[in-house]
């Protein structure tokens, strides 16, 4: 009675604990909510430092350089393989399971997605309920999260994860190394549904920080250098569509006009803007005179609009086209990986530290599964080329070095970025055609063995 009594009760350090990630979450409230707008474009654009009035409201207009800045990057980061330490040549079957059955292809594009965003984000391991032989790996979103981490020895020592289910209850998750507590929040505060003793000596979750200083665990946004510039172009995207509204086309100034001039053949008013658009103007007063104001030119504004998304492509490595800029399109595919070549440089940057909280998910997944830690720092992973490549470019490629020698059709197979299921599919395919075809077997037994004999099959 006295163990159960002490296993649903929170301590007085699960207690403090609770409080200051709580307060850490209510902290960051705002500022990831600021982000988040950015993000979908739907920030409150202000115009020297006033709300825009609400009868121009209706020329708002936000060119979504934030939400490029994040994807872009983020459709460049594609995880091929994990291979534990010492043998780079093999996948391991096990990571790669659980890659599938956590669903990470598109999970994983989900965590790059909110790291670029928030600046962070984090992805939890814990026992699975409906597959003990495959442990749940799940991305949290960052605005339910409060963490700590020691400087010291770069590890997560709490978090907290604070959500309302369908019936409005706040509930949470509190992480720390040796144990997982799920709480509920009710008349008399906390209380605690369920406790898990895993006994593991850290914390279940893995860090992603987006572009983290040295010391420093926060990480920080993708968009944020240019955040300031978007809000620029927004004001001067709507200050040229109130512009175009009232100084693009040429105006009139009359004097000496009656009000029966404006009036068609049947007695009735002409419409203003017929009055106004009508190319002859037919006044009874021989007195009457008529000016036009010449038309506003919107050069300047267009001029400062690309200036500006011409900084915002060179401020997050992109190429100038990849902002409206079409004065330079390149023509071949070695142009075209050059003109890229500071957004496949930032995206290997990304990958290496990306790479490394992969790995350490993986290894907490294995703990989980086997119930022993797997060797320090022996799963690597591999990413794809984040350059612009074709199908073409690769294979020509791949063949090449296959002529001299230099490569085996698997590895060819690899550079074509195949998985295990398709070169197993394959290997069939070629084992049926060298059976079924004596005369393609006899020539490659003349050439040495030299054709594209199947391997492995």
């Amino acid at each position: 009675m006295e163990l159960l009594l002490s296993s649903s009760v929170l301590s007085d350090d699960e207690k403090s604990a609770i409080n200051r990630l709580s307060a850490k979450i209510r902290a960051d409230e705002k500022p990831l909510a600021r982000l988040n707008n950015y993000y979908e474009g739907e920030q409150r654009l202000r115009h020297i430092g006033l709300a825009v009035p609400p009868e121009l409201r209706s020329f708002e207009t936000v060119i979504n350089v934030p939400g490029m800045a994040v994807t872009e990057p983020t459709i460049r980061q594609s995880l091929r393989a994990f291979y534990k330490a010492g043998d780079s040549t093999k996948e391991d079957p096990a990571l790669r399971e659980a890659w599938e059955v956590n669903n990470l292809d598109s999970e994983s594009t989900l965590c790059h997605q909110e790291e670029k965003i928030f600046g962070r984000t984090f992805v939890t391991v814990g026992a699975n309920e409906d597959d003990d032989e495959h442990p749940l790996i799940r991305v949290e979103d960052p605005r339910q999260i409060g963490y700590t981490v020691d400087t010291r020895s770069r590890r997560m020592v709490e978090m907290l994860r604070l959500y309302r289910d369908e019936d409005r209850v706040t509930r949470g998750t509190l992480l720390l190394p040796d144990t997982t507590i799920h709480i509920s929040r009710g008349r008399n505060g906390w209380a605690v549904d369920d406790r898990d003793d895993h006994n593991l000596g850290v914390v279940a979750a893995v860090l992603f920080a987006n572009r983290r200083r040295g010391g420093q665990f926060t990480g920080r946004s993708e968009m944020s250098d240019v955040i300031g510039m978007t809000d620029g172009i927004a004001r001067m995207l709507t200050n040229m569509q109130v512009g175009a509204e009232g100084h693009a086309l040429p105006s009139y100034f009359i004097t000496g006009a009656r009000k029966e001039d404006f009036r068609d053949r049947d007695g009735k008013d002409i419409p203003v803007w017929e009055s106004y658009l009508t190319a002859i103007k037919a006044l009874s007063n021989e007195g009457a005179k008529v000016w036009q104001f010449q038309a506003g030119d919107l050069k300047n504004f267009t001029d400062a609009i690309n200036n500006m998304l011409a900084w915002c492509a060179a401020s997050l490595g992109l190429p100038t086209r990849y902002a409206g800029q079409q004065s330079v399109n390149p023509a071949a595919e070695g142009a075209i990986r050059a003109d890229e070549a500071r957004l496949v440089g930032r995206v290997d940057a990304m990958n290496r530290f990306d790479g490394d909280s992969w790995a350490w998910v993986m290894g907490l997944y294995e703990r989980f599964r086997t119930g022993e830690w797997p060797q320090a720092n022996s799963i690597r992973v591999i990413w794809r080329d984040p350059a612009t490549m074709t199908t073409a470019q690769i294979a020509d490629a791949a063949v090449k070095m296959r002529q001299v020698g230099a490569l085996s059709v698997e590895g060819v197979w690899d550079m074509l970025g195949w998985d295990e299921a398709r070169k197993r599919q394959e290997r069939e395919r070629l084992a049926a055609e060298q059976v079924g075809d004596p005369l393609s077997a006899a020539l490659r037994g003349l050439s040495g063995g030299t054709g594209d004999a199947p391997v492995g099959g």
